[in-house]
């Protein structure tokens, strides 16, 4: 396979350099002159461990050639990388006007080329720019069809600057958003050597992953430092807490909670995380990411309620009521919460949960309910089956495997809001809405 690269940046200069080393002949492309000598001088031109040593190896071998010709590349080249930057704008937008000229200047090229041409973006873009400018563009100036008359894919890079060499040979994930069957082929080629799980999908759930990764990555590196200012107001050493919260690969470093759902509740979450904040206060230590924690909790409890009211129904069926399956615990429950707002605005309102019995409701549990909903015995039913034949708009509050079951004898015209992702219903269904999906 012959390859082209588009942007002599940081990506596009160790993407180029790899897959030369891996015994491809590379054609880096960019309109910079500068950079287009430095890669036929055998000089990188960026600084990256041992990027100067691939470099001047391949283009030694006679692997790796660079050029301002894009036509020249891909007449030469079966597929070819978008690797250029995608800068921010002022408002925060981004600047995709490198995409758009390299797309223009591609599509030019694939009119005058016979053969199927790949094109793979490795360039970081928001959800749905695959489709309103890199394939729209190439679309236009290729007079070719996407898909048919050229392979499209968005393969989203993870490299680290210094290290990024071993990242490309070591990723943690391969992603890969793809269009045709063909181009995918191409790429699981020239990844033949990575040893990696693999996820395909479309493209515009990768062009998200990207985001997503580096979005958690930031929320990770703010969260550490709100710990280590508190532990430094109180004297203490926040690596070694966070040290020890790292060691917790079941729930902390790991796949625990990254479910998009419905809210934090119950006897713990909430509580400590407003004795911390409140901690910080004492201390005038500023916690603004663990603040707005708790807000967007909130936001989120009031999004199922107007997911309900927007149905226009009165009479609501909920499946679940305590904070999750497998307890009766209803202390800072946000379905108790929905609960409570849908019976004050007057809606007919039946519940079931097989774990909850208000008789057997004790202490600080029973104490909770009587404060938020002193009517909770008069709206609990002793089955499923009751709460779905009332049920005008039935809501699914916690992943009781039972529920998904109660869903098969639903009437057509019965609308479900789902906060656990049960997924009886699926996401195509007209009467099934999902609270993130």
């Amino acid at each position: 396979m012959k390859l082209s690269v588009f942007g002599i940046g940081y990506v596009g200069a160790v993407t180029s350099a790899c897959l030369a080393r891996d015994g491809y002949p590379v054609i880096a492309v960019d309109p910079n002159a500068d950079k287009v000598a430095m890669i036929e001088k055998g000089l990188a031109p960026i600084v990256e461990p041992g990027l100067d040593e691939l470099i001047q190896d391949a283009v030694q071998a006679g692997r790796l050639a660079a050029t301002d010709d894009a036509a020249f590349a891909i007449a030469n080249s079966d597929l070819s990388f978008i690797c250029v930057g995608t800068p921010s704008l002022l408002n925060g937008n981004l600047d995709l006007s490198y995409v758009a000229r390299v797309c223009e200047e591609i599509g030019t090229a694939l009119a005058a080329k016979d053969d199927f041409h790949s094109i793979v973006v490795r360039s970081t873009m928001l959800p749905g720019s695959m489709d309103a400018t890199v394939i729209k563009l190439l679309e236009h100036y290729s007079g070719k069809k996407a898909g048919k008359g050229f392979g499209i894919a968005i393969y989203p890079e993870f490299l680290r600057e210094s290290t990024a060499i071993k990242d490309y040979d070591f990723p943690a994930v391969v992603v890969i958003g793809r269009l045709d069957d063909i181009t995918l082929e191409r790429i699981r080629v020239l990844n033949s050597r990575i040893e990696a799980p693999e996820f395909v999908t479309d493209y515009a759930t990768a062009e998200a992953i990207k985001y997503t990764n580096n979005a958690w990555h930031a929320v990770k590196i703010v969260f550490a430092n709100e710990v280590g200012n508190v532990c430094k107001a109180l004297n203490l050493d926040g690596h070694e807490v966070m040290r020890a919260l790292c060691m917790d690969n079941k729930l902390n470093i790991s796949s625990a909670y990254m479910k998009p759902g419905f809210a934090y509740g119950g006897s713990c979450l909430p509580k400590d995380l407003r004795a911390l904040r409140y901690k910080a206060r004492q201390l005038d230590v500023a916690l603004p990411m663990l603040e707005a924690a708790a807000e967007s909790n909130e936001r989120q409890i009031a999004r199922a309620f107007d997911m309900i009211a927007a149905q226009g129904k009165r009479r609501v069926g909920m499946l679940g009521l305590s904070f999750k399956a497998g307890t009766d615990d209803l202390r800072e429950s946000p379905l108790l919460e929905v609960a409570e707002r849908l019976h004050g605005k007057g809606y007919d309102l039946r519940i079931y949960d097989p774990n909850v019995h208000y008789s057997s409701l004790k202490g600080a549990n029973l104490q909770f309910v009587r404060s938020h909903l002193p009517h909770l015995s008069s709206l609990m039913v002793p089955t499923p089956e009751i709460v779905v034949d009332h049920a005008e708009t039935l809501v699914i509050g916690n992943g009781d495997p039972r529920f998904s079951t109660a869903l098969e004898g639903m009437r057509p015209e019965q609308q479900v809001i789902d906060l656990v992702r049960v997924g009886a219903l699926g996401r195509s269904a007209q009467n099934y809405h999902g609270i993130c999906w």
